[in-house]
């Protein structure tokens, strides 16, 4: 039986693909010498794990003037980077709230970028509880992050249902016995949600 379901939204609710926005702006070449040389996803880490989103991009623009640039663009266009929304999914969120079912966030993001991101996202406001990891202080897949919504939540781990769209994330809820899901697209988390009978066909169907 399943109490609650736990979303993660970077490609689950939100495309997250920032090599996208750096071949459609850059092209492809300049995107592989900036990521071959800066490692933006190491630098992201730290701003999912409670640093200042504005000091962390300095720090690194700092380092690397070569990419000042491209760096800025991570700044100053990150709702592009952070786009767009995967409408199926939040419908499924949407249908699960209509049915009762306690629906949480769980995910890796920035204490400022999350805040920016519900002022274009409203559905990120309508999860019966957020576990973000900026705030929280530490990021997927440690496990405290999850034992934290354990223990704030007080819903058994085998419960909870997680999807998410990393291996090392799932593997780690299922390490703690909670029920998972990888998802790799939303259709696939609809027939999910159907066989545990927490939606009926009509319910998961845009």
């Amino acid at each position: 039986m399943i109490d609650a379901v736990v979303f993660d939204i970077g490609n689950v609710l939100i495309e997250w693909q920032p090599e996208r926005h750096f071949d459609r702006h850059y092209g492809e070449d300049r995107r592989r010498d900036l990521f071959g040389s800066v490692d933006l996803h190491a630098m992201n880490d730290r701003v999912d794990g409670g640093e200042n989103f504005h000091a962390v991009l300095k720090d690194t623009e700092a380092q690397y003037p070569e990419f000042a640039v491209e760096i800025r663009d991570w700044h100053d266009n990150w709702i592009q980077l952070a786009s767009p929304v995967i409408p199926h999914s939040v419908h499924l969120l949407r249908a699960l709230r209509r049915k009762g079912v306690p629906v949480f966030s769980l995910t890796n993001f920035g204490i400022e970028t999350f805040d920016y991101a519900l002022t274009f996202y409203s559905f990120l406001s309508e999860f019966d509880r957020d576990y973000v990891s900026g705030r929280m202080g530490v990021i997927k897949p440690a496990p405290r992050i999850y034992e934290m919504l354990e223990q704030d939540c007080g819903v058994a781990p085998e419960r909870l249902l997680f999807t998410d769209d990393r291996a090392d994330n799932i593997q780690a809820a299922s390490a703690r016995g909670w029920q998972t899901h990888q998802f790799e697209g939303p259709q696939g988390w609809a027939e999910r949600l159907i066989a545990e009978g927490l939606l009926t066909p009509q319910e998961a169907t845009p």
